[in-house]
């Protein structure tokens, strides 16, 4: 029997395979109750950038860092930088996490800043 902890790990293992198959860029998410983070990570793994409820900018626009309100703020900010880097097409990873709420409105954030998926 699994847990709820190994199974969100499975998702995410098949997901990176895919996306490790397809050598795109991935916009990685990771999410807790208090916070939620997005990384850039290249084709061989490494970070390019990432965004956070816990940089000052996102921390000046948003009260809680656990809402939907945050998620958003980080999936602009995430946009943008990518942006800077010349980035406009990246694989979404939701790291085995379901899409809806503060994961769904992260990437529709990403789409509505110029991110294509």
């Amino acid at each position: 029997m699994s847990t709820k902890k190994t199974a969100r790990l499975r998702r995410a293992s098949q997901t990176r395979l895919r996306i490790h198959q397809q050598a795109a860029t991935r916009l990685a998410v990771h999410r807790t109750n208090a916070h939620i983070y997005a990384q850039l990570c290249s084709a061989d793994g490494k970070v390019l950038t990432s965004a956070s409820t816990v940089e000052k900018e996102v921390r000046a626009k948003v009260s809680n860092g656990g809402n939907k309100a945050a998620a958003t703020a980080v999936g602009r900010r995430i946009a943008e930088k990518a942006k800077g880097l010349g980035i406009q097409v990246v694989a979404f990873d939701r790291s085995g996490y379901r899409y809806h709420g503060r994961v769904k409105a992260l990437a529709e954030a990403a789409r509505e800043a110029g991110l294509k998926f």
